[in-house]
């Protein structure tokens, strides 16, 4: 029998919705290989290594977000508080799938919720369950986000910032994504000062890490990074650090939203540094790659993306198609996921999260549907009502009974 509830419309009013009744898309038994993780034959059926699974050929991170705790007794525009059991269990799903975890990033609402201690705490205890899942990766958001941000006045005070926050999280022994730092796009006054700051931070590195050049469409507080309002200009600094100092760095995420300025800085890294796509609108192609050059890494692109987590079943079925050599299984899978990210996405980007979090619990990674900060407001009734229709589009709904179940309990919150 099908499933039929009523949506709001673009033009307004209500109007029927059945649901297409496909087949959820099913996940590849994938495990991520490379250079950061690689199983070894006795460990094929355990963790990430089950029987028959596929070696996907592409580094694949999900920036994962954060479960909030609705029953904590703060107030949740002011306090944090984590439902740390759910969180930590979200972790293993996608690392079940394969995708590594870049934890405590844009997509756990660094910034906007999550507060530096939390944030910790958060790295501790991934990097901790990780333990128990031979091959797991986990990459750790490095940034400055604890400074009182008018206060700081020098550019030694973001270095100092970074350097706490990197010696936590290597006591840790964890591998560092260093965010762009609003600290920095504050005090600096040239390309120079980016230089200085970058050039003390991987000096210092304990192991390689991955830089992020986070667009000012995701947080309008980081135009002008890396010294210059002009990209071609910006990405010149962003690759002379990274060639002064090449094994420091495993990669860089680019996060544009402009797939050709991405293709563009990726064909000039050098041997051995990857480009980790953070194009949550151009993602499928990129990883695809266009086979550009002798070196493998100028004609591809690995991923670090907030859409992951949102699509995890797709981007794993899809990457072990690419890892096969099905080229046209893999646009098959994830070609139809890419409406509903430029959706989640839409501006205000910096909104993402809800789409992002209202897909697990719709999913049923979650009890509910609340948000550290209060996030979950920040997206209206005819968002989501598109985003489950996009979502349903692209066979991403896991239980399409209990998906709109939660809808209908969304609708009658606002009276439909």
């Amino acid at each position: 029998m099908a499933l039929t509830l009523t949506l709001p419309v673009a033009a307004g009013g209500l109007q029927l919705y059945t649901l297409r009744g496909n087949t959820p898309v099913k996940p590849a038994a994938g495990k991520n290989v490379g250079p950061h993780a690689s199983l070894p034959p006795e460990e094929a059926a355990t963790g990430l290594g089950r029987p028959g699974a596929v070696a996907f050929n592409r580094i694949a991170y999900s920036a994962a977000h954060v479960v909030a705790d609705p029953l904590a007794a703060v107030d949740p525009w002011i306090g944090c508080a984590v439902d740390w059991d759910a969180t930590i269990a979200y972790r293993r799903h996608l690392w079940s799938l394969g995708l590594g975890v870049a934890e405590a990033m844009d997509t756990a609402q660094r910034g906007m919720g999550l507060d530096w201690p939390t944030s910790l705490e958060l790295i501790r205890r991934s990097l901790d369950a990780a333990k128990e899942m031979p091959g797991a990766l986990v990459a750790s958001g490095c940034g400055t986000d604890h400074l009182v941000l008018e206060n700081v006045k020098t550019v030694d005070e973001v270095i100092a910032g970074y350097e706490e926050q990197m010696a936590a999280i290597e006591k840790l022994d964890g591998k560092l994504i260093v965010m762009a730092s609003r600290a920095l796009a504050r005090v600096a006054k040239s390309p120079a000062d980016y230089e200085r700051v970058y050039d003390r931070i991987l000096s210092q590195a304990q192991q390689p890490v991955v830089l992020h050049w986070l667009g000012d469409m995701f947080d309008p507080a980081l135009a002008g990074y890396w010294g210059s309002g002009n990209v071609e200009k910006a990405m010149d600094t962003a690759l002379g650090i990274i060639n002064a100092h090449p094994h420091k760095v495993d990669g860089i995420k680019i996060s544009l939203l402009d797939k050709d300025k991405e293709i563009a800085m990726r064909r000039r890294l050098p041997a051995g540094v990857r480009m980790y796509t953070g194009d949550d609108f151009n993602y499928a192609e990129l990883i695809a790659g266009d086979g550009f050059g002798k070196e493998a890494m100028h004609g591809q692109s690995d991923a670090l993306l907030g859409i992951f987590d949102a699509i995890a079943p797709a981007a794993s079925a899809a990457l072990g198609e690419l890892a096969q050599g099905n080229i046209e299984k893999f646009h098959a899978i994830l070609g139809p996921t890419v409406p509903l990210s430029r959706h989640i996405f839409a501006a205000p980007t910096r909104f993402y999260k809800t789409g992002v979090v209202f897909m697990a619990w719709l999913n049923g990674h979650q009890k509910h549907f609340t948000m550290v900060g209060g996030q979950q407001s920040t997206r209206s009734l005819q968002h989501f009502a598109e985003l489950f229709r996009l979502a349903d589009a692209a066979n991403l709904l896991e239980h399409p009974e209990l998906a709109m179940q939660r809808m209908k309990t969304l609708l009658a919150m606002h009276g439909v």
